[in-house]
């Protein structure tokens, strides 16, 4: 719908719907839940932290639920109580920066549970419901560029995001039959907290902003921006895709 000055009126595009974000609390997430609820959907969110879902919940009237998405069983429970479920992000992640010959089982493993396992058992319970219901709906699983690209001390990660875009095709594959639409999110280096504490080195940062045409990190609204649009309509016949939101990095 079109306003008067002629822009596209998104304030009810997600009117009706409930959208699930895991790692609700900061960055993507938070810019996520901020944006989808502006442009009328229901949010439930996810986060570790207790504090920043009550903050969230004040800011715009959310449902929350606190959970440790390491836990499997945790987070099968607060997947299944979140129920009905329309629209799914998977955003939430963890980075445990180590040199490949210092890292450590325990921190591959955490890093995987959450990276991965857990967006496969929450989009399990969604997308059962989903089903079940007959109504289609969408995924975004929010990746990295790190899915495509080597980074030092990046082992767990790396090999995190890229497990997370496989699993992002075949849940596209089987999945499409009853129409629900999966697809990955692939961003730089986003001005997160986490982000902010891996890239503070100035000379490791201008490194990597070498690479990027646009000469500049992602902003969180960016990426959330970037997931409203394949979860909404528009992108109906996106099903599949890992969308680099990168400045070009990708394409060098």
């Amino acid at each position: 719908m079109m306003n008067s000055t002629g822009a596209v009126d998104r304030r009810n595009e997600f009117s009706g719907k409930r959208v699930l974000i895991t790692g609700a609390g900061k960055g993507i997430g938070r810019a996520a839940a901020l944006l989808l609820a502006a442009r009328g959907a229901s949010v439930v969110a996810l986060s570790r932290s207790a504090d920043d879902l009550r903050s969230l919940e004040r800011e715009i009237g959310c449902e929350t639920h606190a959970v440790d998405l390491a836990d499997a069983a945790a987070a099968r429970r607060a997947a299944l109580a979140a129920q009905p479920i329309d629209l799914l992000v998977n955003n939430a992640g963890i980075a445990r920066l180590q040199p490949f010959l210092d890292v450590d089982v325990e921190a591959f493993d955490e890093t995987m549970a959450v990276n991965v396992r857990a967006a496969m058992i929450v989009a399990q319970a969604c997308a059962r419901g989903m089903i079940e219901r007959g109504t289609g709906g969408a995924i975004v699983n929010v990746s990295s560029i790190s899915a495509h690209i080597g980074f030092a001390l990046h082992a767990a990660y790396c090999a995190s995001k890229a497990a997370l875009d496989a699993l992002t095709r075949v849940m596209a594959v089987e999945l499409g039959t009853y129409g629900i639409r999966t697809n990955a999110v692939n961003p730089t280096v986003t001005l997160t907290p986490m982000a902010e504490k891996a890239w503070s080195d100035p000379d490791k940062a201008a490194q990597m902003l070498s690479r990027i045409p646009l000469n500049r990190f992602v902003q969180p609204d960016e990426v959330a921006q970037t997931i409203a649009y394949l979860l909404g309509d528009e992108s109906r016949m996106i099903n599949g895709a890992s969308l680099a939101v990168d400045g070009g990095f990708l394409a060098r």
